[in-house]
């Protein structure tokens, strides 16, 4: 590959993503043997991904199937009661999205509900964000959204704060597939606490996603909330946003959930080729093994060239690196593997970190995402020149320089940012990161580190209840603190902890000195 020229690179590796994209991966120096060296890896995860689709079992330890490719191709789902369950589903979000844009569905203070309030957190949170800020139309949306996407206080009164006095034209949707997720559940806390003291029924503008009898909807049963929408336990939350978890809150936006579920689909069927130079997902994770030596060695750095494609970086730091992020491969043995993934955009990003994308470590491969049609005001900032002409100029000044540099770079091109090529770009990364988990033995459905995150966060706040019933009015230190607690050998988080409750006004820090000589006592 490397002997021919661009244009001849180029016409050789261009693969077409439908429902009109294309993939350009010319700007990767991989040899002339590497496919064939690839193939029969790759021929194991084709396989694989069949018999995914087909409803084999991915998560041996939960017995749980992985079929977020039914949501867009009910047909395809394993039996038809399922495929009815999803077509149930899609239908159910449609109806209520119809029923609250014409005021069939109302709340009690105000004529009809004119904004969302959207509560969870990762594949709940960033999907959503996501397309609704890549698909959003400003005021001329049907309905305004905002999202909660994390337990920070301060962050969830700044956003309360924002709706002001609409929260009674407010619905909020609460979206925890477990029912427990305890983000999700306080930022619920906080904004129902928010209606009590507006006077306002919160019950009588919720609704919630979530699995069929779970915590939070027995609890939205019990207090008479509006909608209760099931979430299948085989949609995985990075997988999500082409499932009621994703369509949900684009539909009450206005957004054209038809049009992302038909995009999906179409690249769904391209990605299911065997040949990978017609296969685009095939051939991004071929590609992807290329750059990294299948060991993740360098990283991927996402660069959109479209403001409104801001958070697919972020979108895709989930996707890629919860599903690739995995210390054990399938078989147990330790691999370390992963895929690191930054975001920002164009051409942002080259008064920012391109100087060290061409001139510093090469450790990483760029992902560009163009997009030709310019859209906004076609006036000439200079003759013949328009504000788009530049950022395609700086786009393709940005690649070159860094071909220049034997820096590798992927581009990925849209037509325009419409319902269909988000939803391709959706369908085109969860096939991608399937198929390259299967070239390197990992699973890519399962989330053992984000589990053991959780445990741990668990216990340090199990450990805080202790610190506090061992503050007496006497003053202490650390390490006596500590040992009445329990945790004579976590006096550095005993510490952190007394840090934070002194903050937050729990605990009182009696005489500032060094960590070593501070003494706290109770309030």
């Amino acid at each position: 590959m490397t002997s021919r020229t661009p244009w001849q690179r180029y016409q050789a590796t261009l693969c077409p993503v439908p429902p009109g994209l294309d993939l350009d991966v010319s700007r990767m120096r991989y040899d002339d043997a590497f496919f064939a060296r690839m193939q029969p890896a790759l021929e194991r995860a084709f396989d694989a991904m069949q018999a995914l689709e087909a409803g084999a079992i991915a998560n041996p330890d939960e017995g749980r199937q992985v079929g977020h490719y039914w949501l867009r191709s009910p047909e395809l789902a394993p039996s038809p009661a399922l495929a009815d369950a999803i077509r149930s589903g899609l239908a159910q979000v449609k109806r209520f999205a119809s029923d609250v844009h014409a005021g069939r569905v109302t709340p009690p203070r105000a004529e009809r509900f004119r904004r969302v309030l959207a509560i969870g957190i990762g594949g709940s949170a960033l999907g959503p964000m996501f397309v609704a800020d890549a698909l959003g139309r400003g005021a001329a949306d049907r309905m305004q959204i905002a999202f909660l996407d994390n337990t920070d206080p301060d962050g969830i009164a700044r956003t309360l704060a924002g709706i002001g006095d609409a929260l009674s034209e407010t619905l909020v949707l609460v979206t925890s597939k477990s029912g427990g997720t305890a983000e999700t559940r306080n930022g619920m806390l906080l904004t129902a606490e928010a209606y009590r003291a507006a006077g306002l029924s919160f019950a009588a503008h919720a609704a919630t996603i979530t699995q069929p009898g779970s915590a939070l909807d027995l609890e939205a049963a019990g207090a008479g909330w509006l909608a209760r929408f099931p979430i299948f336990d085989w949609i995985g939350g990075r997988t999500s946003e082409l499932s009621v978890a994703g369509l949900l809150p684009a539909a009450l936006q206005g957004l054209d959930i038809d049009g992302l579920l038909a995009g999906a689909a179409a690249c769904d069927a391209a990605t299911r080729v065997r040949d990978a130079r017609q296969n685009p997902a095939a051939l991004l994770a071929l590609m992807w093994h290329h750059a990294t030596n299948g060991r993740g060695e360098k990283a991927m750095v996402v660069l959109p060239y479209k403001d409104r494609l801001l958070l697919l970086g972020r979108y895709l730091q989930q996707l890629v690196m919860e599903s690739l992020g995995k210390r054990l491969d399938r078989a147990g043995q330790r691999v370390d593997q992963g895929l690191t993934v930054y975001g920002s955009k164009g051409s942002t990003d080259q008064h920012a970190y391109v100087q060290q994308l061409r001139d510093g470590r090469n450790d990483f491969f760029a992902l560009f995402v163009r997009v030709l049609e310019p859209g906004g005001s076609p006036l000439e900032v200079e003759p013949g020149i328009t504000t788009g002409d530049y950022l395609h100029g700086f786009w393709l000044g940005t690649r070159a320089a860094l071909a220049e540099n034997e820096r590798e770079s992927i581009t990925l091109t849209l037509p325009r940012v419409d319902a269909a090529s988000i939803g391709a770009l959706i369908a085109l990364f969860e096939r991608t990161v399937g198929l390259y988990a299967s070239l390197i033995g990992i699973n890519a459905y399962d989330q053992p580190g984000v589990e053991a995150g959780k445990q741990a966060a668990s216990a340090a706040l199990a450990l805080q209840g202790r610190v506090l019933a061992a503050l007496s009015r006497e003053a202490q230190g650390v390490e006596q603190i500590a040992a009445r607690a329990g945790a004579a050998d976590q006096a550095e988080t005993v510490y952190l902890l007394l840090e934070h409750l002194c903050a937050s006004g729990r605990a009182r820090l009696v005489e500032p000195a060094s960590p070593a000589a501070a003494r706290f006592t109770a309030l």
